[in-house]
């Protein structure tokens, strides 16, 4: 994890993620076992899985200040499930630390 804490205020994660080839139905699935364990924290707001390439992939995840971000680090087990992450990822996911200085909280228009 790299990163600072800052000042309190709303603070998020990115996460980069490679898989190791052939590993990417596995990370996705890995992905959405993360979305459903998010899904009853308090405290986590925003939450994104994205495909940068057909490998690497990322999570961008927000919360409202730094308890909250403590707490979804406090509360995750996914991560540490090291003998899941040593067979589909091709490294360790690099977690950074950031602070969300602006932001747009609702869509304009329904996705498609």
């Amino acid at each position: 994890m790299t990163g600072r804490d800052g000042e309190d205020g709303t603070e998020a994660f990115y996460i980069l993620i490679e898989a190791r080839p052939g590993k990417t139905d596995e990370v996705r699935a890995m992905l959405a076992d993360i979305l459903s364990c998010v899904q009853d924290e308090p405290a986590t707001g925003p939450w994104y899985a994205v495909q940068h390439s057909e490998t690497t992939f990322a999570i961008f995840e927000v919360f409202p200040d730094l308890a909250g971000r403590r707490a979804h680090v406090a509360g995750g087990d996914i991560f540490r499930d090291v003998e899941r992450l040593n067979d589909i990822l091709a490294a360790p996911a690099h977690v950074q630390k950031v602070d969300v200085l602006l932001s747009k909280q609702v869509f304009t228009a329904p996705p498609r």
